[in-house]
């Protein structure tokens, strides 16, 4: 036995469901999984079924005989127009027999002949053929006087009757042209994050609402319309910090030196070229100098550009798998979590997530070895240099996601803590109303949220005493948080370190 899933279109007429699970009981299919829900979309079911891979084969040919079956959302035009009628016996009759033959369904229908226009008829189509518009335009036309009111072959203008189908169209525009099998296969992955998130007492139009938003937010902020946060940092008089917030998604480091450059974490798939064009503004652009890329954990918009750099990407094993994994949840306490794996799967096809393939592995430890050496609770795993920088790969606790690696250099107090530590208030509006998409669909961004809370406070204790050790020195520990600015630590709380500026795409 095997698990499939398929998509319902049916009739809005009763009885219409139980005669689908009848085709389904008939060949032994057993129902895992079934989402239907009027407010959504009158026509559209959602089935995962265990059955023998024959037995399927059959339920398909079935469903699909009779019309229940959803092979393909192909674009669906809608047109909306004024057509003034004679007045006479059957003239409505005559439009309806053009608009039929045209296989258009009407969503809209408006005539009096007591009104301020009563020769004047408001038609609204959904037409499934768009070679079928024009010739049903100029046909009536040919008839009639016609005024055009819209035309809209986008999806934008479709009603709710067709909801799923309207989802579709706008899912295109963020993914491309992608097969209809594909596309199918992604829908129900949102329908089932719908289905959860339901039952969690949330509305399936707004979360059908937030996920579209994800999309929107990436595509509407890469290529002419990217721009970045930029801080820079002076370490030594050979070296320099840059620190690049993206306007979605984690920070970019780079450490320029005078014999290589060094990068941590890499941003958003959707941004590489971005990326290369301000590396390029700031003097960054040859590639062929990034020698090294150090990952500080698996999420998207930390890790996933690094397939696209020429350099080896250093990481751990977990980080590894969890990149070649379909839930970012992986390896946790909480890795059978639905919300996690869907959210991972639109994600990291909403943000073109290409992760690296040119890998380096640090060495395997056994945490439990109490003989290892440790940077307060976190043991550390591999040592590095960047220019005379001696860097520590600290092991977190997984609280944000299993495998996380922090990086320290103790000496000058450099620590890049990915998501464990954030500056929230220096989170531009933007950048806060996109985080808490991410949020909201997963519920928590935090894999394992009590293990994220201790995490976050073994960081602060760590920052704590490297400013008590650099205090001589007349400096502080520099955190280099996975988002919004680098900051210092003053009374516990975290405060912003040294303004910002901004870099927009096509700058000269």
């Amino acid at each position: 036995m095997e698990q499939f899933s398929f998509i319902a279109c049916m009739p809005d007429i009763p009885g219409a469901l139980h005669r689908a699970a009848e085709i389904i009981k008939r060949h032994e299919g057993n129902i895992n999984r079934i989402q239907y829900d009027r407010r959504i979309d009158t026509h559209t079911a959602f089935f995962e079924v265990t059955a023998l891979p024959q037995a399927y084969e059959k339920i398909r040919e079935e469903l699909e005989k009779i019309g229940y079956l959803q092979t393909s959302f192909q674009p669906v035009a809608f047109v909306k127009f004024h057509v003034y009628l004679p007045n006479c016996p059957g003239a409505l009759f005559d439009l309806l027999s053009h608009i039929t033959s045209s296989k258009s369904n009407i969503t809209f229908l408006d005539f009096d002949d007591r009104g301020r226009h009563p020769e004047r008829l408001v038609v609204g189509l959904h037409i499934e053929d768009p070679y079928m518009i024009d010739a049903l335009l100029n046909q009536l036309k040919s008839r009639y006087r016609l005024d055009i009111l819209e035309y809209d072959t986008t999806g934008e203008k479709l009603d709710d009757t067709v909801f799923y189908l309207r989802l579709a169209q706008k899912l295109r525009s963020f993914i491309g042209s992608t097969e209809d099998d594909f596309l199918m296969r992604f829908l129900q992955d949102i329908n089932h994050i719908t289905q959860e998130l339901s039952n969690l007492k949330k509305d399936p139009r707004e979360v059908f609402e937030k996920i579209l938003k994800v999309g929107d937010y990436l595509n509407r902020t890469s290529g002419n319309n990217f721009y970045a946060d930029v801080q820079r940092v002076r370490i030594k008089d050979d070296i320099e910090l840059f620190c690049f917030q993206p306007p979605c998604g984690g920070n970019i480091y780079l450490f320029d030196t005078s014999s290589e450059r060094v990068m941590i974490d890499t941003g958003y798939g959707i941004y590489y070229q971005d990326i290369v064009n301000m590396l390029q503004y700031y003097g960054l652009g040859d590639l062929s100098r990034l020698k090294r890329i150090y990952i500080t954990h698996a999420d998207a918009d930390h890790c996933g550009a690094a397939g696209f750099f020429p350099a080896p990407s250093y990481l751990n094993r977990e980080t590894f798998l969890i990149t070649r994994e379909t839930s970012r949840a992986y390896g946790s306490s909480n890795q059978d979590c639905i919300l996690e794996e869907v959210y991972t799967k639109i994600i990291n096809l909403f943000s073109r997530f290409t992760p690296p393939s040119n890998t380096v592995i640090f060495p395997e430890v056994s945490l439990s070895d109490k003989t290892i050496e440790k940077r307060g609770v976190f043991p550390v795993i591999a040592r590095f240099q960047i220019g005379n920088l001696k860097f520590e790969a600290l092991a977190g606790m997984g609280g944000h996601m299993h495998g996380e690696v922090f990086y320290l250099c103790p000496e000058e107090g450099l620590l890049f803590p990915e998501d464990a530590v954030i500056n929230f208030k220096s989170l531009s509006p933007d950048r806060t109303a996109y985080n808490v998409l991410a949020d909201y669909l997963m519920t928590s961004v935090n894999v394992d949220s009590k293990l994220a809370r201790e995490e976050r406070k073994a960081l602060m204790s760590l920052i704590f005493e490297i400013d008590e050790q650099l205090a001589r020195k007349n400096k502080k520990c520099l955190i280099c948080c996975g988002h919004g600015s680098m900051s210092l630590l003053d009374n516990g709380k975290l405060i912003e370190y040294k303004s910002s500026e901004r870099y927009v795409a096509g700058q000269k």
